[in-house]
């Protein structure tokens, strides 16, 4: 017979025995396993502030001081401290509204949690620091005002270059996982603030603080046993010489192009300039978010760092090296002449040039005769020792590439693009294997059609002629204090010489190159005392499609003193409508000297920059072609919202009348929305303006009408 009471008796002591498990279980896991209340125990006694460390100093090679610290403050919240404070001294300071303030928390919770502090309000201005700083008291211990260094720029010049910081992202965190990043952190965007990130940024401190009955910080825990101090980051030595950067942002002010100066001996940078920049001290401060969102907008582009983000034919300039090629080829001598009848005709249709005659090598260069170089590419191309023209083709794409064009420098700027140098795979992809010619691509000879590279690349480009025949990595950073100890650097030590000329082939193009200064195209861009060896560019320029002309780049590159070369450098000056030697040359040539001398003491040549400085070479157009993509884009979006039916039922749930929702913005509101040219001043370019084009750097195919002059 079955003890009913038995079973129960046990049944009962079975439950009792499981409920006291459990609850040693959760004993055990509340104080032993569980650090949840732990830590809420301890933020409520503990405050665990973070001190941000100083970012590392930056130096030019005169060691000035080029981009430096100063502090501001942000406003930070932790969520779990807001109650019972009075948040209307948040609203009544910052001049924002409930509904804001709450998405903010509610922003700082999905960022950092409820119990660590997140920025409320970054980088504030004097004024609202000083009002909420006195009444700090009243909004403690929710919110805390932390100390930030940010970036002062002493020199308000090379923006592009140096770069700015922005408030880390998710997809930043992500990638620097481990890395002791946290949301909120600022790091550098761009520039070498941030290639240089790792040196730079140095290591967070945190010190921890007693709270009283308010949960108000009052004293350091066991004063300071705990805390960990911040580690400021480390400097850099650059070979920028920002006297020469500020002089060449001078000469490049209402123009669109770049100036680059490496020496040639190191690859360091010496100065580069994009143009038009920006002021790179606005990027700080309360402001900087507005300023960034202009710069968005502007149509000229100042974000975009030309010296490396933007291509270009390269023009005459690249007859130099189409010489060293024919010249290392055998398919010519320094004494092979061609005669000019003010064109090369050898395809069948003009490549135009402004100086007829018998040229051999020197005289060539020195007058940029494009039927000279139309033959010499000719003979290159169908030079007999190769089995067909895509082998000698690639050939010549691999001169080039060995000179640093069509590929990535690696310099020590975010942006660079590759340029292009055409081989055969590229032609046969264009126009189909074997269906193309030497005449398919003889604009190439004289650096236009398909071949474009960067600023960066033909100031490189002057610098392997300087070595004659090598180059080492352009970069910006000379040396880190303390030493690299991440690697950054190793890259720019090597010595880049792929490709075998003869020191007897790079002294007659030198010759050429120096008669450009003494008697061809850049004798007007002399430098007293100072042997030049330059050459001039006119790039001609197509709108996209290649159809409508538009006013040609003009081109200078050149390295200096002949002997012992101390500095290369190029300038393009975008649309100026003008030969190389107008506008781009003379600024070479003032640069040289102000770099080997020092200074600029003849009147004449001071005249000539501030004639320079005063030149604007931006006509209207550009400005005309951002409105016209800006109403291109704008009908597309409404388009697209129309066929999805999203602009109906916005209209049908707020009871809109029946309108055509086409043009839902005035024509003429729009225009006023948008920005507009400035009035160019009262000189005597404004009677020479045309239209200008934004950098070509598309690498589709496209045929170019060949050049009718260039230089």
């Amino acid at each position: 017979m079955i003890d009913f009471n038995s079973i129960r008796s046990r049944v009962i002591r079975a439950i009792f025995a499981g409920s006291f498990l459990i609850i040693l279980f959760q004993l055990f896991n509340l104080q032993v396993l569980s650090s949840k209340y732990s830590r809420m125990a301890e933020d409520q006694a503990i405050y665990r502030k973070i001190v941000y460390p100083s970012r590392g100093l930056v130096y030019d090679r005169n060691r000035h001081v080029i981009l430096d610290n100063t502090t501001l403050f942000d406003l930070v919240v932790i969520p779990s401290q807001l109650k019972g404070i009075d948040t209307g001294v948040i609203l009544r300071i910052l001049n924002i509204d409930t509904a804001d303030f709450k998405e903010r928390v509610i922003t700082a919770i999905i960022k950092n949690g409820r119990y660590q502090p997140s920025v409320f309000q970054g980088l504030l201005d004097e004024r609202s620091y000083a009002r909420l700083n006195e009444s700090l008291y009243k909004i403690q211990p929710g919110f805390d005002l932390i100390a930030r260094p940010v970036r002062k720029y002493p020199f308000n010049a090379a923006g592009p270059l140096l770069g700015y910081l922005g408030e880390a992202d998710s997809n930043f965190l992500k990638k620097h996982d481990g890395e002791g990043y946290r949301m909120g952190d600022y790091v550098g965007i761009n520039g070498i603030e941030k290639v240089y990130e790792k040196a730079l940024m140095g290591e967070r401190g945190i010190q921890y603080w007693l709270r009283d009955n308010k949960n108000r910080p009052t004293q350091p825990l066991e004063n300071g046993k705990f805390d960990s101090a911040a580690v400021s980051g480390k400097n850099l030595y650059t070979s920028i010489d920002m006297d020469l950067q500020q002089f060449g942002e001078k000469l490049m002010a209402n123009k669109m192009g770049s100036i680059v100066a490496i020496n040639p001996k190191t690859g360091s940078i010496i100065a580069m300039v994009s143009g038009p920049g920006y002021d790179p001290s606005r990027l700080t401060g309360s402001e900087r978010r507005k300023y960034f969102n202009s710069l968005l907008r502007d149509p000229l582009k100042p974000l975009l760092n030309r010296s490396v983000g933007a291509t270009y034919s390269p023009g005459s300039t690249f007859k130099t090296l189409n010489a060293l090629i024919g010249l290392q080829e055998g398919v010519i001598t320094t004494h092979t002449s061609f005669y000019c009848p003010g064109a090369y005709v050898g395809c069948g249709k003009r490549m135009g040039c402004l100086d007829p005659g018998t040229f051999a090598m020197q005289a060539a260069i020195t007058h940029s005769c494009n039927g000279y170089f139309g033959n010499v590419m000719e003979k290159i191309i169908n030079n007999n020792i190769y089995p067909n023209v895509d082998s000698s083709l690639n050939v010549w794409a691999r001169y080039m590439k060995g000179f640093g064009l069509g590929h990535r420098l690696g310099i020590d700027i975010p942006g660079e693009r590759p340029g292009l140098v055409p081989d055969a795979n590229y032609y046969n992809k264009a126009w189909g294997k074997g269906k193309w010619s030497y005449c398919s691509f003889k604009s190439v000879s004289i650096g236009q059609g398909e071949v474009n590279s960067s600023p960066l690349q033909v100031a490189n480009e002057m610098a392997y002629i300087a070595n004659k025949g090598w180059y080492i990595t352009p970069h910006v950073v000379d040396s880190i204090e303390g030493g690299d100890k991440w690697g950054l650097m190793d890259k720019y030590k090597e010595r880049h010489s792929s490709v075998h000329v003869a020191d007897s082939v790079f002294e007659a193009v030198h010759d050429g190159m120096q008669g450009v200064m003494d008697e061809g195209t850049g004798r007007g861009s002399q430098v007293p005392g100072i042997v030049v060896c330059g050459k001039t560019g006119t790039v001609e320029n197509y709108a996209p499609g290649g159809i409508i002309k538009r006013p040609n780049h003009a081109f200078f590159a050149a390295f200096a003193p002949r002997e012992n070369p101390q500095i290369a450098i190029m300038c393009v000056v975008e649309n100026s409508g003008r030969f190389g030697g107008t506008y781009a040359a003379p600024i070479v040539s003032l640069m040289i000297e102000k770099y080997l001398k020092d200074s600029i003491t003849d009147k004449a040549r001071l005249a000539k920059a501030e004639w320079l400085e005063k030149q604007y070479l931006i006509p209207a157009f550009v400005y005309a072609d951002f409105r016209r993509q800006d109403s291109i884009d704008h009908r597309k979006d409404t388009a697209y919202l129309l066929s999805k039916g999203y602009i109906r039922k916005l209209r049908d749930t707020l009871g809109i009348e029946d309108i055509d929702m086409e043009v839902d913005v005035k024509k003429e509101d729009r225009k006023a929305s948008l920005p507009k040219a400035p009035p160019p001043p009262n000189n005597d370019s404004s009677a020479q303006q045309g239209e200008i084009i934004l950098p070509n750097n598309s690498n589709e195919r496209r045929r170019v009408a060949p050049a009718d002059s260039t230089q």
